[in-house]
């Protein structure tokens, strides 16, 4: 397990733990009772700990290293029930955005995002989640074909950006962002999108256009990251903290603006610290707003969520 600075009393906590569990199985001295006052004060650390997070250690969390990723997430919602699909049928195949067909119980899904990568040589095959043009256009064509074939969409978004590159912007990222929200915005099928990581700028709203907007927990979702606003700002990376509180970029912060529509609770310690139990609320939260969505008719769908986007920013003195 990889500890972040602010984690640093858990992990001794967790050092004296092992190594009381360690000389009790290697001399069978009863130390029951040390173990236990150890294992009660790590589970208080935790709780001050993760119940006082500030903005900018949420985006920390948001980037751990062993935190699930998208391809993990589509594997354990469908149980292997995953086909993916490839390429944009123009440049190439974008291996930033992954996207397919995906079974949970009876219901299939097309399954759409952003895939980081779990070490350096994947980080680097999956240019870091950081899409091409060609990335969101096969997005857009995956969704047209759930629409085509009446199936809800599900997005899952963990992105540092769209790619900034030269080749990028000559290859048209802002269209094909731009046009991406647009299709979104009047999808005939149910559309929910989950931001499990980092939600940054136009690489985030590419794919995160839809009925129900949901974040994780220690999850961010802003403009801009806290490090290239304190670069603007102050020129330098040194009040990336500062930054962080003023963007208002966490899930809390954006429920309360009304720029999503709901919260799903990590466990204790992170999403990292029990992948297996975010899946399952992901999943519950996919099956109820899914559920709830398709009562509507697709008319009723599409202006529900045009009217929503419609309203944010809309302010009255």
């Amino acid at each position: 397990m990889e500890y972040l600075s602010f984690e640093k009393p858990i992990e001794e906590l967790e050092i004296q733990l092992n190594k009381a569990l360690e000389l009790a199985d290697e001399t069978g001295v009863d130390m029951a009772k040390t173990i236990d006052d150890i294992r009660k004060k790590l589970v208080d650390k935790k709780k001050e700990i993760y119940g006082n997070l500030s903005a900018w250690e949420r985006v920390q969390l948001s980037r751990h290293p062993q935190r699930p990723y998208t391809q993990a997430y589509i594997e354990a919602l469908t149980e292997g029930n995953f086909i993916e699909l490839h390429g944009d049928r123009g440049v190439k195949d974008d291996k930033a955005m992954i996207g397919g067909w995906g079974k949970m119980g009876d219901q299939t899904y097309m399954f759409i995002g952003q895939q980081k990568g779990v070490n350096t040589k994947m980080r680097q095959y999956r240019n870091f989640g950081m899409a091409n043009p060609e990335g969101y256009r096969k997005a857009l064509r995956l969704m047209k074909q759930a629409e085509k074939f009446g199936r809800p969409i599900v997005t899952l978004i963990d992105t540092p950006g769209a790619f900034p590159g030269l080749e990028a912007e000559e290859r048209g990222q802002g269209e094909a962002i731009a046009k991406n929200i647009m299709e979104m915005s009047r999808l005939k099928v149910p559309v929910i999108c989950i931001i499990i990581g980092e939600g940054a700028s136009g690489g985030a709203i590419g794919i995160g256009v839809g009925d129900k907007v949901l974040m994780l927990e220690n999850t961010w979702y802003s403009v801009i990251s806290p490090e290239s606003c304190s670069s603007i700002l102050w020129r330098s990376w040194d009040h990336k903290e500062k930054a962080a509180e003023a963007l208002k970029l966490t899930a809390t912060d954006m429920k309360k603006n009304g720029l999503i529509d709901g919260i799903i609770k990590e466990p204790l310690g992170g999403a990292h610290a029990h992948p297996e139990l975010i899946f399952e609320e992901v999943k519950k939260a996919i099956i109820k707003h899914t559920k709830a969505l398709s009562k509507l008719s697709p008319e009723e769908r599409v202006e529900q969520r045009m009217e929503k986007f419609f309203n944010m920013g809309v302010y009255a003195e």
